[in-house]
């Protein structure tokens, strides 16, 4: 059942998060910044009201517990296509520039890659990324869902957005997880390192087996923004996770900026994609 607790419910709605991010960040925008994602400025409080829940409660602990428990992939069986319809419960009302279904969305995104050209994988995972957003059908607050992601068990870099709110996360004052490095290495890649918890780790750990590399990393680090726009993370990274980041980069403009008023024809791409999926993944999906 979802929350609906203003407390626990800032945004409008899980999309006006990614609109602020292109509000942040307009240089890749098709449209001019003044015209991209006209909110008033009470959205903007909501934006920040999210951000000061999500820095307060993103523990090293709290990401801890939740792999434990929705690692367990036992919520729900799905095939690809039921998860995605089952996520259009989460359409959204309160986009200022669109009004389209979550399957739209997905669409708009893998469309756009593959009419660049790019590889069924990466076209296949335009189309998944942001199927985690199933975890607020499954009971969790928007702000363990989506928002930027960042690292947790080190010191919060200040280059993520709202920064000051990390001052009242219990990590903050915790001397074993609030230096630079904290319960990590110089340097020892990101597969060992915990993110905070949402839509992207978790669709991650789901399709790990199943996607190339790059695939991969593009789902499980397109909201690193303090990291893929600032860099605030390099001492983490390795040589490895540095090369592959080119694929995140080389995703996210499809991901923030393939909107469009005119919504693609469901019924027709269906089969197309239901045969790329079938390539590389199974039957049904334990979410």
């Amino acid at each position: 059942m979802k929350n609906t607790n203003q407390k626990t419910e800032p945004l409008q709605s899980l999309d006006e998060w990614e609109d602020d991010v292109v509000r942040r960040y307009p240089e890749e925008a098709h449209k001019a910044k003044e015209e991209f994602r006209n909110y008033e400025a009470p959205a903007r409080d909501t934006v920040k009201e999210f951000y000061r829940i999500n820095h307060i409660n993103q523990t090293y602990d709290f990401v801890l517990e939740k792999k434990k428990d929705f690692l367990q992939f036992n919520r729900r069986e799905m095939s690809l296509w039921d998860a995605v319809e089952f996520l259009n419960t989460l359409v959204d009302d309160s986009d200022p520039d669109i009004d389209l279904d979550q399957t739209q969305h997905l669409l708009q995104t893998s469309e756009a890659i593959r009419a660049d050209g790019h590889s069924d994988w990466f076209v296949l995972t335009g189309f998944l990324h942001d199927l985690g957003k199933v975890l607020c059908l499954f009971g969790e607050p928007q702000w363990a869902v989506v928002g930027d992601t960042f690292p947790v068990g080190c010191a919060f870099s200040d280059k993520i957005v709202y920064p000051e709110f990390f001052k009242k996360n219990p990590d903050y004052t915790n001397e074993e997880l609030n230096t630079k490095f904290g319960v990590y290495s110089p340097y020892c890649g990101l597969e060992k390192v915990h993110m905070s918890w949402g839509h992207d780790e978790y669709l991650y750990h789901i399709l790990k087996d199943y996607l190339p590399e790059p695939a991969l990393y593009m789902i499980r680090y397109h909201s690193f923004y303090s990291q893929h726009r600032e860099g605030a993370y390099d001492h983490l990274m390795s040589a490895h996770d540095h090369e592959m980041f080119k694929w995140v980069e080389k995703f996210n403009p499809y991901d923030l900026y393939s909107k469009a008023p005119t919504p693609p024809n469901v019924k027709e791409l269906r089969p197309y994609y239901e045969d790329l999926a079938a390539k590389f993944l199974p039957d049904t999906l334990k979410f």
